[in-house]
Order: C-alpha cells, then sequence, then structure tokens
C-alpha cells in the first residue's frame, strides 16, 4: 500500500485523543496532522499539529493533502449553550471539514456520529446527527465509516454529572439489553478509537455503518 496521510479532527476529545494515540502506534500514515484549538501534550514524529478555525476552513491555505480523515468532532448541549451553536459543530463543522478535505483529495472518511442518528428524527440530537451523515454521503466519498456509539466511557478532562449518570444506569441495564437492543450498550472510547484504525487499516470501499458490537468485535483485531 501506498504510504498514507490522515487528518484527526477533535484529537482532544474522549475518542479522538485515543484515536490519535493508536493512529501513531500502530504506524498506518506516514503523517498524522492533528487539527487542534489549541497544543496538545503529545509529541510524536509523525504528528503535525495545526491550529484550526472552522470557520474559516473553506478558506484555509495549503489544506493539507490526505487520504484519510478522521472525525471526531462533537459537543454536548450544555457546553454549546443553545441549539444554534451545536449544530454548528455536530453539523456545519463536520460538513465543512468533509466538503474541504474531499476537494483537496482525500477519499476516505471516518465520522464518529451516534446511535439513533436519523436526519428524521425528532429528537434535535439525533437528527443533527443523521443530517451530517447524510450530508457526508453525498459527497461521494470512496469509503464513508459511520461510527455509531451509545454511552462513551472514558476519562474526561471535563465533569459530565448527567452523562455519568446515563452510563452508570446503562450499565445497570445492559444485562437486558441483547439482540438489536446491543446497539445501546455503553462502550469504551478506547474501543470506537481501536475499531476505527482497524477499518482504516482495511479501507473497505463503499458505505458502512458500525454499532456498539461491531466495535468491539473490531476492536480486538487491533
Amino acid at each position: 500500500m501506498a504510504e498514507l496521510t490522515a487528518i484527526l479532527a477533535g484529537a482532544s476529545g474522549l475518542v479522538g485523543e485515543q484515536c490519535l494515540r493508536h493512529l501513531l502506534a500502530c504506524g498506518l500514515h506516514e503523517k498524522v496532522v492533528a487539527f487542534v484549538r489549541g497544543p496538545l501534550s503529545i509529541t510524536h514524529k509523525r504528528l503535525e499539529q495545526r491550529t484550526i478555525d472552522y470557520e474559516r476552513l473553506s478558506r484555509m491555505s495549503a489544506f493539507p493533502r490526505v487520504q484519510d480523515i478522521f472525525c471526531c468532532l462533537g459537543t454536548t448541549m450544555k457546553k454549546a449553550g443553545s441549539e444554534a451553536a451545536f449544530r454548528k459543530v455536530d453539523y456545519e463543522y463536520v460538513v465543512r471539514l468533509a466538503e474541504t478535505s474531499k476537494r483537496s483529495g482525500a477519499d476516505h472518511f471516518y465520522l464518529v456520529s451516534a446511535v439513533g442518528a436519523d436526519p428524521n428524527s425528532r429528537i434535535f440530537y439525533s437528527r443533527v446527527k443523521g443530517e451530517a451523515e447524510k450530508a457526508v454521503g453525498r459527497l461521494g466519498f470512496a469509503g464513508l465509516h459511520v461510527f455509531r456509539p451509545s454511552f462513551l466511557i472514558g476519562e474526561r478532562s471535563e465533569r459530565r454529572p448527567g452523562e455519568a449518570f446515563g452510563i452508570a444506569a446503562a450499565r445497570l441495564v445492559s444485562i437486558a439489553l441483547v439482540g438489536a437492543a446491543r446497539k445501546y450498550r455503553p462502550i469504551r472510547a478506547e474501543t470506537v478509537a481501536r475499531a476505527m484504525v482497524v477499518i482504516a487499516r482495511e479501507r473497505p470501499a463503499g458505505t458502512h455503518v458500525y454499532t456498539a458490537d461491531a466495535m468491539e468485535t473490531l476492536a480486538t483485531l487491533l
């Protein structure tokens, strides 16, 4: 396989941080360009950090020419402060990244979405996630890989009491989540990241959606 380069957006987030760690460890890419708001504590000979303003992304000079885009962008309603601010990050920034990278030659897009994502959902959060998936899907990437975790487990830099309660509750009922309901089981951020890297190694063509059970299986392959 020819030497690959990658962009990772959201490298300081729960999944993004783990994804960066595994991308650098596996050696799949000659270079990983991390789009960041501020410097990361990690350094590596194959890591390049670029401070990004997503409002100006489409006008960014010398957009990196890469093959793989790992999109781990996302916020919460509480942190965003409004539906409009939430949509800006989870839809506008995601789609802007996809559009700009596609024009620059990227052919595989790895998107962290959410279980229940549906552009027709009555739930705002699920609707925005579904709309983002649909918009990216229209761009015609050779490979679009959508990862839909439920509650994410991992150490965050900020406290999210409501989310912690949800994870604890989901753990209690996980034993009852079988069959089609398995996709609602909580999943470790590292598991999602490992699954993303495994799929990047395989680079299958077409559009693929991975829920918790598939990600758990994929993660064992790394």
